[in-house]
């Protein structure tokens, strides 16, 4: 049954602009990459990356994460939509998890067409240096990890609300202080908002561009705090 209900969920954002919109953000990354092209020492694709990554995760990644939460509960909202689903012979949890599950991909594809950005502006600058395949997957699933919180939160705002501008507008406000909270070293590994950003930017020595304290407090406690209060707001939910 969530095999269906993802497939249902896909159907109903490839009919939205939502597609178009997952585009944008590595459109521009790509571009700004390639008329930025510096000859910095170091790896010439780790160069380029990083150039990318400053108009990726600063605000697009976040932001995103939001609108895709947003849009995939803008059809329930509409003429009698939550009913018309939740009299079908599923449970609440298997609908809300493919919503939740198809964000994560969305986000997940925005990623991945970062990455062919990235190849994009090595091959028309024929960059000879080795690919440095550790460092940019790592980066991009840290990025794709840090909007899980977003996400979580995202999405319990979205199927409370029914307006599809309050929740988007809600992630615009908090995503905004990100340029100035993500260089923060006290404040910016515990705001959720800076760590698609901060996931992709910093190294530690533990092998994973997070700190500990922040992956295990903010990423993951704040994924099962606001998952488990979205599911319980969810399943008590009148239609």
């Amino acid at each position: 049954m969530l095999g269906k209900l993802l497939y249902i969920e896909w159907m109903k954002l490839k009919k939205s602009k939502v597609l178009q919109i997952l585009s944008i953000s590595p459109i521009l990354s790509t571009v700004s990459a390639y008329f930025t092209f510096t000859d910095f020492p170091g790896n010439q694709w780790m160069n380029s990356f990083y150039t990318m990554i400053m108009v990726q995760a600063v605000l697009f990644l976040p932001l995103l994460a939001g609108l895709f939460s947003a849009a995939v509960c803008r059809y329930e909202h509409s003429e009698g939509g939550w009913k018309q689903l939740l009299a079908l012979p599923v449970k609440r949890i298997q609908v809300y998890s493919a919503k939740y599950i198809i964000v994560c991909l969305f986000v997940a594809l925005t990623q991945l067409l970062l990455l062919v950005g990235l190849f994009l502006v090595g091959y028309l600058h024929g960059y000879n240096d080795p690919f440095p395949w550790q460092g940019v997957l790592v980066r991009l699933f840290m990025g794709w990890l840090g909007c899980l919180p977003i996400i979580a939160l995202q999405l319990w705002v979205s199927t409370a609300w029914s307006s599809f501008a309050a929740p988007v507008a809600l992630n615009v406000i908090l995503t905004l202080p990100n340029i100035l909270i993500a260089n923060s070293e006290k404040f910016g590994p515990w705001y959720p908002w800076a760590q698609p950003f901060l996931g992709m930017v910093l190294e530690q020595q533990s092998g994973f561009t997070f700190s500990i304290e922040t992956l295990v407090f903010v990423i993951v406690g704040g994924c099962v705090i606001f998952t488990i209060g979205g599911l319980v707001y969810f399943q008590r939910k009148a239609v």
